[in-house]
């Protein structure tokens, strides 16, 4: 029995009171492969996740450098209802999703395509070696979907909203996020505990956005860190033209400096920060993404569903989320 930590806030009041994820850390469940040339090594993550759809990994022959998670069961979407699509840049630049996996189980779970950067994950598996790309193995998810969606051959046929997409990631991931956020189709970035480093910031001065989950602040952010790193700089944030959600672990998270300052110089697009003090890890490897994958869920709900009772986490004075204990916020350019 699932062991609940908190009630789903995505409506009306009910959105201002506990908001922790719920659920239970059970095994993998592997089942058996697709036929060759389709999606191959299905999994189950936890319990496919707490929203109303649940969500199974898959990998994919014609994109065997990306990870997919989905609802299960497709049947549901085509016609007025599909699946956003989003395509995610793991932390440490790793060429695995494995550290992040409940996370984007758990969205998956709330009617999302998650394509992200790395091949499945073996039961078990720890969170890979660098090498993950960049941003342009952001925008190949992004390409393979748009095709996918027009290839009558394609479990994906007429299923996904091409109209509807973001580009979202963890510490590298996030800069590799923000390093294709100039291109029009995106219509939402995600930065989850990443920013760009401060022109002249010292090795552990300003801390490491692209380190893995729990590594000390030191390198750079704009080149010469990890394989993948984009060498991004503050100039790039002018070519936003999105929303754009700033998530961050609190002043402990080694991300926390380059985030606010990206916050603070971004004046042309809606953009919103939320922090709360858990560290530059997240709440990734909790059960279903716990507090992280909550409020991106409902993030993503609002920009790329039309969610407006998940948007009032972002919107008002003071915003929902504002409310909640714990969290610290603020914004710009939303109501």
């Amino acid at each position: 029995m699932v062991n609940t930590k908190r009630t789903a806030l995505l409506a009306g009041a009910g959105l201002l009171t506990a908001l922790a994820i719920a659920g239970m850390s059970s095994p993998w469940t592997v089942k058996a492969a697709a036929p060759a040339g389709e999606e191959s090594g299905e999994r189950t993550v936890e319990d496919g996740g707490t929203g109303p759809y649940k969500a199974i990994m898959v990998g994919d022959s014609s994109l065997p450098t990306h990870t997919i998670f989905r609802p299960k069961d497709l049947s549901a979407f085509g016609g007025r209802v599909k699946l956003p699509i989003l395509a995610w840049g793991n932390g440490g630049c790793a060429n695995s999703p494995a550290a992040h996996q409940n996370y984007l189980s758990e969205i998956a779970s709330h009617g999302f395509l998650v394509v992200a950067i790395g091949p499945p994950p073996a039961p078990g598996a720890g969170r890979g070696g660098g090498g993950g790309g960049g941003g342009n193995t952001l925008l190949a998810a992004v390409d393979w979907a748009i095709a996918q969606n027009g290839d009558n051959a394609s479990a994906y046929k007429g299923k996904l909203d091409v109209s509807k997409i973001a580009v979202f990631g963890h510490s590298c991931g996030g800069l590799q996020a923000l390093e294709v956020s100039g291109d029009r189709r995106v219509s939402t970035t995600l930065v989850v505990d990443s920013g760009i480093l401060n022109a002249g910031a010292t090795p552990g001065g300003g801390g490491n956005p692209g380190a893995a989950p729990g590594a000390q602040a030191g390198g750079g952010a704009r080149g010469g860190g990890l394989p993948g790193m984009p060498p991004l700089t503050k100039e790039h944030l002018t070519k936003l033209h999105a929303p754009v959600f700033y998530l961050l672990g609190g002043e402990k998270d080694i991300a926390y400096a380059n985030g606010m300052d990206d916050f603070k110089r971004i004046d042309n697009v809606p953009v919103f920060v939320a922090n709360k003090d858990v560290g530059h890890g997240g709440t990734f490897s909790q059960p279903h993404g716990s507090d992280w994958a909550m409020v991106s869920v409902a993030w993503l709900k609002w920009q790329l569903k039309g969610d407006s009772d998940a948007g009032k986490l972002f919107t008002g004075n003071p915003p929902g989320l504002s409310t909640i204990a714990g969290w610290t916020v603020d914004k710009k350019n939303i109501r």
